[in-house]
């Protein structure tokens, strides 16, 4: 499956959920709002897809815990956390890396053969990663319908990144994550960490069941760079996330009590 169909797969899902929840909600989504609470807790299941690492796609948790200002500003506070697996290739390696495999390849080719590497070997070594991302910010609401509230923002995030390398025992993988580990770049089975700063969009629905409880789906996009000393380029990231909200606290679109 190419990068582009699987951003694609993504969507369609997210799309395909948005649209049931509003089309059953419908016919009671005809006027505005009458509860906005004070406080927003949001939990779901979270998919990160990032092509320019090899087209790697990691699944996890998603919280989101937001104070809402009024009936169109909220501020929060938002957290993920994904795991899947890819592997080193040169599609994205940096220039240093690709370097020195293929000063690797020449050097072990003069050995005679005791560590050489087929002619044919391209690099691939899996690699396990976990990504956590963490945000805060503001949240602009769109509240005209009484069932469902759209939103969007701006996403500026904290990712934090932990990749293990874990070469296949009898290939060609060990000499190559054997020739990281010497420039302390990716040693075999040991975690390396890296944070880095993502910016984008991100935007969604909330779908309200009850006055209290609501089903949620969003989808950010953000451009981020992690282990530059490793990959070559910076990208985008696209993360879908859906699941339950709960709404809760004060109705703050109704009038304040004044003291006499």
């Amino acid at each position: 499956m190419t990068h582009r169909s699987r951003i694609n797969r993504i969507s369609r899902i997210g799309l395909f959920v948005a649209i049931f929840v509003f089309l059953t909600q419908m016919p009671r989504a005809s006027a505005q709002q009458q509860y906005v609470g004070r406080y927003d807790l949001y939990t779901g299941f979270s998919d990160l897809y990032t092509p320019g690492l090899n087209g790697i796609n990691q699944k996890g948790f998603h919280l989101q815990a937001g104070i809402n200002n009024n009936r169109w500003l909220s501020t929060g506070f938002d957290y993920s956390i994904q795991t899947g697996n890819t592997s080193l290739v040169p599609g994205f390696a940096s220039p240093a890396i690709v370097a020195g495999i293929t000063q690797l390849y020449e050097l072990y080719q003069e050995t005679e053969g005791a560590y050489g590497l087929p002619p044919t070997y391209a690099v691939n070594v899996p690699l396990s990663a976990t990504t956590q991302t963490f945000t805060a910010g503001s949240q602009l609401n769109y509240r005209h319908f009484s069932k469902v509230t759209l939103f969007i923002r701006p996403s500026l995030a904290a990712f934090r990144l932990n990749a293990t390398a874990h070469p296949r025992p009898g290939t060609p993988d060990e000499t190559v994550v054997g020739a990281l580990e010497l420039a302390n770049v990716l040693q075999p089975n040991a975690t390396i960490t890296d944070w880095t700063g993502a910016y984008g969009v991100g935007g969604g629905a909330d779908f309200a069941l009850t006055k209290h409880f609501g089903i949620r789906a969003q989808m950010d996009a953000v451009w981020n760079h992690p282990f530059n000393y490793v990959v070559a380029d910076g990208g985008w990231s696209y993360r879908f996330s859906v699941g339950p909200s709960f709404h809760f606290g004060r109705n703050i679109l109704a009038p304040s009590k004044k003291a006499n």
